[in-house]
């Protein structure tokens, strides 16, 4: 796999190869896996996503597995211990945006919606071509004050663009990358 052509950005190492070749830009359509995905991107604000990538397991050890009906119910001896875990990014604001955002998922779950639903109705459900050299489009736009308005923190334009472009509801892999069509 090391011959085929990617990303540029994804030639940095193996860890991120594997990445870009079988997770980035692949549409997802799983309310959970959507979710973690944008809680990931949260915590990344301000870092690159290779710490994220490489904290990952840890993360999903630290947040139950990212099942946000149980992550709903942490409270603050649970940030403390979130706090301690060197595991994670210990960030106390990305932290409490996690456990409200679970909870946040499980209200919209309450009232009948499908999260995955929701975050692919800003489209035609199916993936839009976007261009890699831009930080956030007028959807990302859209998205994040939508997401904002529902309570959601850490999810301005540019981390939602980032998570558009990992859940593949963008297509921004350049044109003579092997994942492009």
């Amino acid at each position: 796999m090391q011959d085929r052509p990617r990303c540029d950005w994804a030639n940095s190492d193996p860890m991120m190869q594997h990445y870009h070749d079988t997770e980035w830009g692949v549409p997802r359509r799983d309310s959970r896996m959507l979710w973690e995905t944008l809680m990931l991107e949260g915590f990344q604000a301000g870092l690159s996503w290779a710490i994220i990538l490489r904290k990952r397991e840890g993360f999903r050890a630290a947040f139950a597995g990212f099942d946000p009906h149980k992550v709903a119910d942490f409270g603050a001896d649970d940030v403390e211990r979130l706090m301690a875990d060197p595991g994670i990014v210990r960030a106390r604001a990305k932290i409490e945006a996690t456990i409200r955002g679970a909870q946040i998922f499980n209200e919209m779950q309450a009232r009948g919606e499908d999260f995955a639903q929701y975050c692919w109705s800003f489209t035609s459900g199916e993936p839009i071509k976007g261009d890699v050299r831009n930080a956030q489009s007028p959807l990302s736009i859209a998205i994040s004050k939508d997401l904002k308005k529902r309570g959601f923190k850490f999810v301005g334009p540019t981390i939602v663009y980032a998570w558009m472009q990992a859940v593949g509801i963008t297509n921004d892999h350049t044109p003579s990358c092997f994942c492009h069509s």
